[in-house]
């Protein structure tokens, strides 16, 4: 059933939405969610994932934690810190995880993720909805 007038439900044209948007589009996509202890103390959800963040990878075949080493919007994947495969030539490659299939652990921050944290908030607490 149809939710909204504005938003089609049409699978051809999300689909082409997810896999043709832009970059400041893709880093909102993704967005990973928050381990329980830092939920608890900044009241938010998920935040957009960034290189430095450390995760737990909690869904697929490798699970691990570590320091998330790059962020690779074209294809909707990071690399985390030891999450590697050896090659027949035996040369390691990194393995992507999809953000939505990890935990970030502790966030890297600076000025514009606290501001962006406060932001996230208050809208949270606007809406009513319940962070933790």
């Amino acid at each position: 059933m149809k939710r909204s007038s504005t938003v089609s439900s049409s699978r051809r044209k999300s689909r082409k939405a997810h896999f043709g948007a832009a970059s400041d589009k893709r880093r909102v996509i993704m967005s990973a969610p928050l381990s329980k202890e830092l939920r608890a103390k900044y009241g938010v959800r998920s935040v957009p994932i960034r290189k430095d963040d450390v995760v737990k990878i909690v869904r697929g075949g490798k699970k691990a934690s570590g320091k998330v080493t790059t962020c690779y919007r074209r294809k909707y994947i990071i690399h985390v810190e030891g999450v590697t495969r050896d090659k027949a030539n035996h040369q390691t490659v990194d393995l992507g995880v999809h953000p939505s299939n990890v935990v970030i652990t502790q966030l890297k921050l600076d000025k514009d993720r606290l501001a962006l944290l406060a932001r996230k908030k208050v809208e949270s607490v606007n809406k009513g909805k319940i962070a933790v």
